[in-house]
């Protein structure tokens, strides 16, 4: 088969074509790298209102009153707020409950209150009401589990920063290493992650699972800490969301994020501290406060 060789004008034509194509390629190199600019100069105003939420209710099938339990002479709401007032992204702390003996005791060491409904289904979901009761334009809450008296401000701070550098998340969340003694306790929930820093699941049973049965002392373990952060959009769909086979199963909320396709990010933190879940765990972290020197 022979080869014609080009013509002037297609040679021509030829180099015109070039000519525009690097013009756009330039065009578009400069316009990607004006965008990076522009989110390095403005990412500290992404997503920069942001409140922090404890959801906190007396009734309890595990723990009921949890909130109001003494930890070393304060009640654990308390000592959680006090440490979530500490964090330096959030505008503001406010305790949300559908009780009234919580509300007056928060009220009492000087916490704003917001009143929920009994019928939140879940710490999100009220958190989602006291949003709205609230009437603030917030881009971030957080949702800081109330029984979590020694949550560390840098984690809070931690996770919100972690939103605002995510744009495609829509919820960001903290883990810590799993100790092995952990590896069976429903209580004690486990996270698995992928290599770009993004939730895969959550399960109140050992993941992953090896062929063993058994927990291996030298894999990675983590665990997940309960504080988690939400985009205020996302925040407002969620509670219209219907519930998720996973999320029923495990009884995790953070399942039906997943299960809708969200994406989640997650830092993992050093935290040796977990929640009260049982009366048992008071005891716990008394101790740990004691061997702290915390009052």
């Amino acid at each position: 088969m022979a080869i014609c060789a080009p013509s002037s004008s297609d040679s021509s034509s030829g180099s015109r074509a070039w000519v525009v194509h690097a013009a756009l390629l330039g065009a578009a190199i400069a316009a990607a790298a004006g965008a990076h600019f522009y989110l390095r100069r403005h990412s500290s105003e992404f997503r920069s209102r942001v409140v922090g939420i404890i959801p906190a209710r007396f009734a309890s099938s595990r723990f009921q009153g949890k909130p109001l339990t003494q930890i070393l002479g304060k009640p654990m709401i308390q000592r959680t707020w006090e440490r979530a007032k500490l964090a330096s992204t959030l505008e503001n702390v406010v305790v949300a409950t559908d009780d009234e003996k919580i509300a007056e005791c928060c009220r009492g060491f000087g916490a704003d209150v917001v009143m929920t409904s009994v019928e939140c289904r879940n710490g999100t979901e009220r958190c989602n009401e006291a949003l709205e009761k609230l009437g603030k334009n917030y881009d971030i809450v957080v949702n800081i589990q109330g029984d979590e008296p020694l949550i560390e401000p840098e984690i809070i701070d931690g996770i919100v920063k972690a939103l605002q550098g995510a744009p495609d998340a829509v919820f960001s969340t903290a883990v810590t290493s799993l100790k092995p003694e952990d590896g069976v306790d429903p209580n004690r929930v486990k996270c698995v992650v992928d290599n770009h820093g993004y939730a895969i699941y959550f399960s109140r049973g050992l993941i992953p699972f090896n062929k063993s049965g058994k927990v291996n002392p030298q894999f990675p373990y983590l665990l997940h800490l309960g504080i988690q952060s939400f985009d205020t959009k996302f925040l407002k769909i969620y509670p219209q969301l219907p519930p998720t086979p996973l999320q029923l199963e495990e009884d995790l909320e953070q399942l039906k994020v997943l299960e809708n396709g969200y994406k989640m990010k997650v830092i993992k933190v050093n935290h040796d501290a977990h929640g009260v879940d049982t009366p048992e765990d008071v005891a716990k972290i008394e101790a740990l406060m004691r061997e702290r020197n915390i009052a």
